[in-house]
Protein backbone atom coordinates (compact mmCIF):
# COMPACT_ATOMS: atom_id res chain seq x y z
CA UNK A 1 0.00 0.00 0.00
CA UNK A 2 0.75 3.44 -0.51
CA UNK A 3 1.85 5.22 2.48
CA UNK A 4 3.80 8.75 3.64
CA UNK A 5 6.97 7.62 5.90
CA UNK A 6 8.69 10.44 7.55
CA UNK A 7 12.26 9.11 8.13
CA UNK A 8 14.62 11.61 8.82
CA UNK A 9 12.70 13.29 5.31
CA UNK A 10 9.11 12.77 4.32
CA UNK A 11 8.57 10.79 1.05
CA UNK A 12 5.79 8.60 -0.12
CA UNK A 13 6.55 4.92 -0.50
CA UNK A 14 5.29 1.35 -0.95
CA UNK A 15 4.80 -0.46 2.72
CA UNK A 16 3.71 -3.61 3.80
CA UNK A 17 -0.33 -3.96 4.65
CA UNK A 18 -0.78 -3.46 8.30
CA UNK A 19 -1.34 -6.93 9.95
CA UNK A 20 -4.42 -7.06 12.09
CA UNK A 21 -5.23 -8.68 15.31
CA UNK A 22 -6.98 -10.03 17.65
CA UNK A 23 -10.02 -7.21 18.90
CA UNK A 24 -8.79 -4.62 15.87
CA UNK A 25 -10.57 -3.17 13.09
CA UNK A 26 -8.50 -2.47 9.38
CA UNK A 27 -9.58 0.58 8.58
CA UNK A 28 -9.19 2.21 4.56
CA UNK A 29 -8.34 5.39 5.37
CA UNK A 30 -10.49 8.26 3.37
CA UNK A 31 -9.73 11.51 4.63
CA UNK A 32 -6.47 12.65 6.98
CA UNK A 33 -5.55 16.24 8.42
CA UNK A 34 -2.45 17.61 8.45
CA UNK A 35 -1.75 19.07 12.10
CA UNK A 36 1.32 21.26 13.87
CA UNK A 37 1.96 18.16 15.71
CA UNK A 38 3.19 16.43 12.22
CA UNK A 39 5.02 19.26 11.46
CA UNK A 40 6.73 19.38 14.40
CA UNK A 41 7.91 15.87 14.55
CA UNK A 42 10.01 16.33 11.21
CA UNK A 43 11.44 18.81 13.35
CA UNK A 44 12.59 16.41 15.53
CA UNK A 45 9.00 15.95 18.33
CA UNK A 46 9.33 12.72 20.00
CA UNK A 47 12.07 10.91 17.58
CA UNK A 48 9.43 9.50 15.71
CA UNK A 49 10.11 7.34 12.37
CA UNK A 50 7.36 5.96 10.85
CA UNK A 51 3.96 6.73 8.80
CA UNK A 52 2.62 10.10 10.06
CA UNK A 53 -1.15 11.34 10.62
CA UNK A 54 -3.10 10.80 13.65
CA UNK A 55 -6.32 12.81 12.27
CA UNK A 56 -8.33 10.79 9.99
CA UNK A 57 -11.84 9.47 8.60
CA UNK A 58 -11.93 6.05 7.70
CA UNK A 59 -14.29 3.23 6.87
CA UNK A 60 -14.19 -0.44 8.40
CA UNK A 61 -12.96 -3.16 5.87
CA UNK A 62 -12.14 -5.59 7.99
CA UNK A 63 -12.17 -7.28 11.55
CA UNK A 64 -16.12 -6.36 12.81
CA UNK A 65 -17.92 -8.48 10.70
CA UNK A 66 -21.57 -6.35 11.27
CA UNK A 67 -20.22 -3.04 10.81
CA UNK A 68 -18.16 -3.28 7.22
CA UNK A 69 -18.48 -0.04 5.44
CA UNK A 70 -19.20 1.82 8.43
CA UNK A 71 -16.91 5.18 8.96
CA UNK A 72 -15.32 5.75 11.43
CA UNK A 73 -12.74 8.37 13.69
CA UNK A 74 -10.61 7.41 16.06
CA UNK A 75 -8.79 7.95 19.47
CA UNK A 76 -5.11 8.14 18.91
CA UNK A 77 -3.90 6.55 22.13
CA UNK A 78 -3.83 2.89 21.72
CA UNK A 79 -3.79 1.84 25.76
CA UNK A 80 -2.53 -1.76 27.69
CA UNK A 81 -6.12 -2.12 28.88
CA UNK A 82 -3.80 -3.19 32.18
CA UNK A 83 -2.02 -0.70 33.90
CA UNK A 84 -3.24 1.83 36.78
CA UNK A 85 -4.63 4.25 35.02
CA UNK A 86 -6.21 2.17 32.18
CA UNK A 87 -7.67 0.65 35.57
CA UNK A 88 -8.60 4.14 36.64
CA UNK A 89 -10.15 4.63 33.13
CA UNK A 90 -7.90 6.88 32.27
CA UNK A 91 -6.60 4.86 28.78
CA UNK A 92 -4.87 8.94 27.50
CA UNK A 93 -2.18 8.47 30.02
CA UNK A 94 -1.84 4.41 29.94
CA UNK A 95 1.88 3.47 31.12
CA UNK A 96 2.79 1.58 27.98
CA UNK A 97 0.27 3.93 25.45
CA UNK A 98 1.10 4.20 21.73
CA UNK A 99 -0.21 7.05 20.11
CA UNK A 100 -1.09 6.50 15.92
CA UNK A 101 1.47 8.60 14.00
CA UNK A 102 3.15 10.03 16.70
CA UNK A 103 5.16 7.05 18.59
CA UNK A 104 5.49 3.27 17.99
CA UNK A 105 2.45 3.11 15.86
CA UNK A 106 1.88 3.74 12.39
CA UNK A 107 -0.34 6.39 11.43
CA UNK A 108 -3.25 7.89 8.77
CA UNK A 109 -1.10 8.92 6.11
CA UNK A 110 -1.59 5.74 4.23
CA UNK A 111 -4.71 3.66 2.50
CA UNK A 112 -4.97 1.54 5.44
CA UNK A 113 -4.45 1.54 9.35
CA UNK A 114 -5.36 -1.01 11.76
CA UNK A 115 -6.75 -0.33 15.81
CA UNK A 116 -8.15 -1.33 18.35
CA UNK A 117 -11.97 -1.52 17.97
CA UNK A 118 -12.36 0.41 20.96
CA UNK A 119 -10.56 3.31 19.75
CA UNK A 120 -13.55 3.75 17.02
CA UNK A 121 -16.30 5.87 16.84
CA UNK A 122 -19.25 6.02 14.28
CA UNK A 123 -19.64 8.71 12.22
CA UNK A 124 -23.23 10.16 11.65
CA UNK A 125 -24.76 10.68 8.47
CA UNK A 126 -24.94 14.39 8.76
CA UNK A 127 -21.47 14.69 9.51
CA UNK A 128 -18.81 14.93 6.19
CA UNK A 129 -16.16 13.73 5.81
CA UNK A 130 -14.20 17.11 5.50
CA UNK A 131 -15.97 17.98 8.85
CA UNK A 132 -15.58 14.29 10.54
CA UNK A 133 -11.83 14.37 9.87
CA UNK A 134 -11.64 17.85 13.15
CA UNK A 135 -12.83 15.29 15.32
CA UNK A 136 -9.66 14.45 17.09
CA UNK A 137 -8.34 18.10 17.40
CA UNK A 138 -11.82 19.41 18.00
CA UNK A 139 -11.79 16.86 20.84
CA UNK A 140 -8.60 18.18 22.17
CA UNK A 141 -10.05 21.66 22.30
CA UNK A 142 -13.39 20.34 24.26
CA UNK A 143 -10.88 19.14 27.01
CA UNK A 144 -10.76 22.49 28.19
CA UNK A 145 -14.13 22.51 29.56
CA UNK A 146 -13.86 19.26 31.19
CA UNK A 147 -10.72 20.77 33.14
CA UNK A 148 -11.44 24.50 34.40
CA UNK A 149 -14.89 25.62 34.50
CA UNK A 150 -15.56 29.03 32.70
CA UNK A 151 -18.27 30.88 33.53
CA UNK A 152 -19.92 33.96 31.73
CA UNK A 153 -18.62 36.33 33.38
CA UNK A 154 -14.86 35.45 33.22
CA UNK A 155 -12.22 36.81 30.78
CA UNK A 156 -10.52 34.34 28.65
CA UNK A 157 -7.74 35.17 25.70
CA UNK A 158 -6.77 32.31 23.54
CA UNK A 159 -2.89 32.54 22.28
CA UNK A 160 -2.11 31.36 18.71
CA UNK A 161 -5.05 31.52 16.38
CA UNK A 162 -4.17 28.20 13.82
CA UNK A 163 -5.84 25.65 13.66
CA UNK A 164 -6.19 24.82 17.44
CA UNK A 165 -6.63 27.97 18.54
CA UNK A 166 -9.69 28.80 16.64
CA UNK A 167 -10.99 25.44 17.69
CA UNK A 168 -10.57 26.53 21.15
CA UNK A 169 -12.29 30.18 20.28
CA UNK A 170 -15.38 28.36 19.08
CA UNK A 171 -15.54 25.40 22.24
CA UNK A 172 -15.11 28.47 24.74
CA UNK A 173 -16.83 31.00 23.08
CA UNK A 174 -20.25 28.19 23.78
CA UNK A 175 -19.63 29.36 27.47
CA UNK A 176 -20.60 33.25 27.03
CA UNK A 177 -17.49 34.13 28.45
CA UNK A 178 -15.50 37.81 27.62
CA UNK A 179 -13.55 36.31 24.62
CA UNK A 180 -10.44 38.09 23.18
CA UNK A 181 -7.91 35.78 20.52
CA UNK A 182 -4.74 37.20 19.57
CA UNK A 183 -4.31 37.24 16.05
CA UNK A 184 -1.14 37.63 13.64
CA UNK A 185 -3.57 37.26 9.83
CA UNK A 186 -6.30 38.45 7.93
CA UNK A 187 -7.93 35.13 7.53
CA UNK A 188 -7.97 34.69 11.24
CA UNK A 189 -9.50 37.86 11.74
CA UNK A 190 -11.91 36.95 9.09
CA UNK A 191 -13.35 33.70 10.31
CA UNK A 192 -13.24 35.24 14.35
CA UNK A 193 -15.22 37.75 12.61
CA UNK A 194 -17.71 35.64 10.82
CA UNK A 195 -18.04 33.84 14.56
CA UNK A 196 -18.70 36.77 16.39
CA UNK A 197 -15.69 36.29 18.47
CA UNK A 198 -12.95 39.63 19.29
CA UNK A 199 -9.52 39.49 16.98
CA UNK A 200 -7.43 41.68 18.83
CA UNK A 201 -3.04 41.93 18.27
CA UNK A 202 -0.98 41.53 21.16
CA UNK A 203 0.19 45.05 21.60
CA UNK A 204 -3.78 46.12 21.83
CA UNK A 205 -4.09 44.30 25.06
CA UNK A 206 -1.21 46.06 26.95
CA UNK A 207 -1.40 45.53 30.57
CA UNK A 208 -5.08 43.66 30.09
CA UNK A 209 -4.60 40.73 32.04
CA UNK A 210 -7.90 37.57 32.52
CA UNK A 211 -8.67 34.83 34.33
CA UNK A 212 -8.13 32.43 31.69
CA UNK A 213 -5.46 32.44 29.23
CA UNK A 214 -5.49 29.84 26.68
CA UNK A 215 -2.09 28.87 25.41
CA UNK A 216 -2.21 27.62 21.88
CA UNK A 217 0.88 29.11 20.21
CA UNK A 218 3.29 25.99 20.35
CA UNK A 219 6.28 28.31 21.02
CA UNK A 220 8.13 29.41 24.17
CA UNK A 221 7.30 33.39 23.34
CA UNK A 222 3.36 32.23 23.57
CA UNK A 223 4.10 30.65 27.65
CA UNK A 224 6.05 33.90 28.02
CA UNK A 225 2.60 36.06 26.95
CA UNK A 226 0.36 34.10 29.14
CA UNK A 227 2.09 34.85 32.09
CA UNK A 228 2.35 37.96 31.25
CA UNK A 229 -1.68 38.04 30.40
CA UNK A 230 -2.97 36.24 33.63
CA UNK A 231 -4.49 37.40 36.60
CA UNK A 232 -2.80 36.29 39.88
CA UNK A 233 -4.57 33.22 41.00
CA UNK A 234 -5.77 32.77 37.44
CA UNK A 235 -5.41 29.78 35.37
CA UNK A 236 -3.08 29.15 32.12
CA UNK A 237 -4.60 26.59 29.87
CA UNK A 238 -1.74 24.92 28.12
CA UNK A 239 -2.21 23.21 24.51
CA UNK A 240 1.07 23.76 23.20
CA UNK A 241 3.69 20.78 22.45
CA UNK A 242 7.18 21.79 21.94
CA UNK A 243 9.69 19.77 20.63
CA UNK A 244 12.54 21.62 22.95
CA UNK A 245 12.87 22.54 26.59
CA UNK A 246 11.28 25.84 26.98
CA UNK A 247 12.59 28.48 29.78
CA UNK A 248 9.73 29.45 32.17
CA UNK A 249 9.49 31.81 34.86
CA UNK A 250 8.86 29.17 37.77
CA UNK A 251 9.26 31.94 40.61
CA UNK A 252 6.60 34.26 38.93
CA UNK A 253 4.04 30.91 38.87
CA UNK A 254 4.53 30.37 42.67
CA UNK A 255 4.61 34.25 43.53
CA UNK A 256 1.53 35.16 41.70
CA UNK A 257 -0.25 31.27 42.52
CA UNK A 258 -1.18 31.06 39.22
CA UNK A 259 -2.42 27.61 38.36
CA UNK A 260 -0.87 26.07 34.54
CA UNK A 261 -3.29 22.77 33.49
CA UNK A 262 -2.15 20.72 30.77
CA UNK A 263 -4.30 19.74 28.43
CA UNK A 264 -4.46 17.21 25.22
CA UNK A 265 -6.88 14.76 24.45
CA UNK A 266 -10.60 14.87 24.64
CA UNK A 267 -14.44 13.09 24.30
CA UNK A 268 -14.95 12.25 20.51
CA UNK A 269 -18.35 12.10 21.81
CA UNK A 270 -18.56 15.32 22.64
CA UNK A 271 -16.99 16.75 19.33
CA UNK A 272 -18.97 14.43 17.32
CA UNK A 273 -22.13 16.56 19.06
CA UNK A 274 -20.71 19.71 18.50
CA UNK A 275 -20.36 18.76 14.55
CA UNK A 276 -23.61 17.04 14.42
CA UNK A 277 -25.59 20.28 15.78
CA UNK A 278 -23.28 22.60 14.04
CA UNK A 279 -22.18 24.34 16.90
CA UNK A 280 -18.85 24.27 15.40
CA UNK A 281 -17.32 25.57 12.03
CA UNK A 282 -14.57 23.76 10.58
CA UNK A 283 -15.42 23.93 6.78
CA UNK A 284 -14.34 27.85 6.60
CA UNK A 285 -10.55 26.68 8.26
CA UNK A 286 -9.58 24.05 5.39
CA UNK A 287 -7.28 25.48 3.23
CA UNK A 288 -6.33 22.87 0.65
CA UNK A 289 -6.77 19.14 -0.10
CA UNK A 290 -4.73 17.16 -2.06
CA UNK A 291 -4.42 13.34 -2.98
CA UNK A 292 -1.74 11.53 -1.44
CA UNK A 293 0.37 11.09 -3.98
CA UNK A 294 0.30 15.09 -3.56
CA UNK A 295 1.26 14.66 0.10
CA UNK A 296 4.89 16.14 -0.24
CA UNK A 297 3.04 19.72 -1.51
CA UNK A 298 0.46 19.88 1.29
CA UNK A 299 2.93 19.53 4.05
CA UNK A 300 4.56 22.29 2.02
CA UNK A 301 1.35 24.03 2.13
CA UNK A 302 0.34 23.57 5.70
CA UNK A 303 4.36 24.36 7.25
CA UNK A 304 3.42 27.89 5.60
CA UNK A 305 2.53 30.41 7.97
CA UNK A 306 -1.27 31.84 8.22
CA UNK A 307 -1.97 28.25 6.52
CA UNK A 308 -5.18 26.08 8.08
CA UNK A 309 -6.35 22.75 7.56
CA UNK A 310 -5.22 20.84 5.19
CA UNK A 311 -6.13 17.83 3.99
CA UNK A 312 -5.28 14.64 2.48
CA UNK A 313 -7.89 12.68 0.25
CA UNK A 314 -6.73 8.93 0.61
Amino acid sequence: MRALVFDKQLELREVPYPILNTGEALLKIRVAGICNTDLEIMRGYKGFSGILGHEFVAEIVDGVPDKIGQRVVGEINVSCGNCDFCRRQIPSQCRHRSAIGIFDHDGAFAEYLTLPIENLHAVPDSISDEQAVFTEPLAAACQILRQVHIQPNDKVIVIGAGKLGLLCAQVIKLTGADLSVIVRHDRQIQLLEKWGIRAVYRDELNNARSQFIIDCTGAESGFADALDLVEPQGTIVLKSTYEGLPQIDLTRIAVEEITVVGSRCGSFVTALRYLEHRLIDVQGMIDGQYSLEDGLRAMDLASQKGILKVLLKV
